[in-house]
């Protein structure tokens, strides 16, 4: 089962990535270029925030299957997964599903293309900062690598 887990957030991540940017560029350029928003925004938002959460259970299977709540924080492998990885991978998906409800909120189309374009964008930096992260803190790990 662990390793079902461990395969299925591993390769779940780049379907994460790669919504997360479609989902950041569409919004900028609706955004600077004062576009519509239409149902296929909206759908890829939702869409982005679905496999965010997703990822987000995976990710949670795997930490305590792993048992890496007990791993030693003095260790700067330990301290990635223990902490860093989790709160930050936490923190962006907060972003996501904050920035796609206040998109909800929001009349203007411009108004809902500049909303996502904060939060997801935000969320994408932390998450490229937490895979620079990993990649130093375990260097048998590359960016794109599959673990």
């Amino acid at each position: 089962m662990n390793d079902i887990l461990k395969s299925a957030h591993s390769g779940w991540r780049y379907v994460v990535f790669l919504l997360l940017i479609i989902a950041v560029v569409k919004a900028l350029s609706g955004w600077f270029g004062n576009k519509p928003y239409t149902e296929g925004n909206r759908k890829l938002n939702v869409f982005t925030l679905i496999s965010a959460h997703i990822q987000l259970l995976l990710g949670l299977g795997v930490y305590f299957l792993n048992g890496w709540y007990k791993i030693d924080s003095s260790i700067a492998m330990g301290r990635y997964w223990k902490m860093e990885h989790i709160s930050m991978m936490l923190i962006a998906i907060i972003l996501i599903t904050v920035g796609n409800a206040k998109s909800k909120k929001v009349a203007d189309a411009v108004a809902k293309h500049r909303t996502i374009s904060i939060f997801f964008g935000l969320a994408l930096i932390i998450v490229i900062v937490a895979i620079l992260l990993m990649t130093k803190a375990d260097p048998s790990r590359t960016f794109f690598g599959v673990s």
